[in-house]
């Protein structure tokens, strides 16, 4: 153990004196495999994750969920969702928050970014809340949570991730997601009423839609659905894998970007180099990170850490809890996507051990990773939201994170305290 905190101490100064995270991670876990075993083993090691990486099948999943992402966001589909949401709702007090929290959760379903989702959404909702004089708090605030469900609601690239390099089932993680997905749609809106029942300036109601209004509204989302339908459907029925139907999906962003005539060829070149830039940035994250996975492998870090934990006869809830705890100091201060790769080849062995189901913990991170985007300091979207509203200040998206964040950590206690909220859906589809 001694040799993985040297290493671990090692890469977060090199991340404190700004060496990108890859580089950290690669670079440490390169140097101390070389020390504790052979440079020549070293290398080999580093030489067959690039490669494998690089040429794995199951990791084509990941470029073309991107891709669908970026061809459906280019078709206007995040307009639509917004408008259906607010002909119905927006008429109520905080209605346009909760609006943009329910378009979040649509685009969500079709995008799988985070990020991709706030910044959305940041200029979609952004200008009509200021129209009906929404404070910045609030409509700030509901952009950054609502983003984080792009990570929850499938299809997600942190899940994807996560079932790769845990070797968990997608198609079960993506089932798991759905009702979780939910409850966080409905927790977020409640953080919005009770905003807007302290403080009703906050969130003035807006103008009520008539019924062909909201008809109108409902007929334009078809397309949304229709994608989300063949895709997940297709993976959940056994018709195709995942990363077949990350390609459909890809496909079928394609077809009705086509069909919308927004997709000339500058605007495709855009979105394939769009597509290719953030499919690049991941993998270099992912090998160096499966580097320092490698090292801390050979450490013995997973089996003194599972020794140490039965030794000390913790129940199994209270080492979820610590876990938990860990994962929120680490999301104040580190980005999603490196915190996952650094952590779960560490806790996982450790929480398999103990009896928990590997997709309601791969749940379980992700719920964590949504209440780091939104924390303080560093949490991303945060500063996603803030660079794209530059009349909005920081203190600002900071205040109106916060009972957002207070509603995210009551998905996680509720996930700790009933399994059965992520893992009766893929039980039901999949069985054990």
């Amino acid at each position: 153990m001694q040799e993985f905190l040297l290493g671990l101490g090692a890469m977060l100064t090199l991340m404190f004196a700004r060496v990108p995270i890859a580089v950290a991670m690669g670079l440490v876990g390169f140097v101390g495999l070389g020390l504790i075993r052979d440079w020549n083993v070293s290398m080999v090691s580093v030489t067959s994750i690039v490669y494998e990486t690089g040429f794995s099948y199951t990791f084509s999943v990941l470029p073309l969920f991107i891709l669908m992402g970026n061809f459906v966001t280019r078709a206007g589909m995040s307009n639509e969702l917004y408008r259906a949401a607010h002909a119905f709702i927006g008429h109520l007090r905080g209605g346009l928050a909760m609006s943009t929290i329910i378009g979040c959760a649509g685009f969500g379903a079709i995008c799988g970014s985070s990020i991709a989702t706030a910044a959305t959404f940041a200029k979609v909702s952004y200008p009509s809340m200021t129209r009906y004089g929404y404070s910045d708090s609030l409509a700030s605030g509901s952009i950054a949570a609502g983003g984080t469900l792009g990570i929850l609601i499938p299809p997600s690239t942190i899940m994807v991730i996560y079932g790769i390099i845990t070797e968990t089932s997608i198609g079960k993680l993506f089932a798991a997601g759905i009702l979780p997905g939910i409850v966080m749609t409905l927790l977020l809106c409640a953080a919005v009423l009770y905003q807007t029942w302290r403080d009703p300036k906050a969130g003035p109601p807006g103008e009520r839609s008539n019924w062909r209004e909201r008809l109108a509204a409902l007929r334009n989302v078809w397309a949304v659905l229709v994608l989300f339908v063949v895709v997940m459907g297709g993976i959940y029925g056994g018709v195709f894998t995942a990363t077949e139907g990350a390609a459909v999906g890809a496909f079928g962003g394609f077809v009705f970007a086509l069909a919308r005539r927004v997709l000339g060829w500058r605007v495709l070149f855009e979105v394939l180099a769009e597509s290719a830039q953030t499919t690049a940035m991941l993998f270099v994250v992912l090998i160096g990170a499966l580097i320092f996975a490698n090292f801390a492998n050979f450490t013995t870090m997973p089996v003194e850490l599972k020794s140490l934990v039965a030794q000390l006869q913790v129940h199994p809830v209270w080492v979820m809890v610590a876990i938990c705890v860990i994962y929120v100091i680490l999301g104040t201060a580190m980005e999603e996507l490196s915190m996952v790769l650094l952590t779960v080849p560490i806790f996982f062995p450790l929480v398999t051990s103990l009896g928990f189901d590997p997709v309601m913990f791969g749940i379980i991170v992700i719920v964590v990773m949504m209440i780091g985007l939104i924390s303080p300091p560093v949490g991303m979207n945060m500063f996603v939201v803030r660079s794209l509203l530059p009349g909005v200040s920081l203190g600002s998206v900071f205040r109106g994170v916060m009972p957002f964040v207070a509603a995210e950590c009551m998905l996680l206690a509720l996930l700790i305290a009933f399994p059965a909220l992520s893992v009766a859906l893929p039980t039901w589809l999949f069985g054990r």
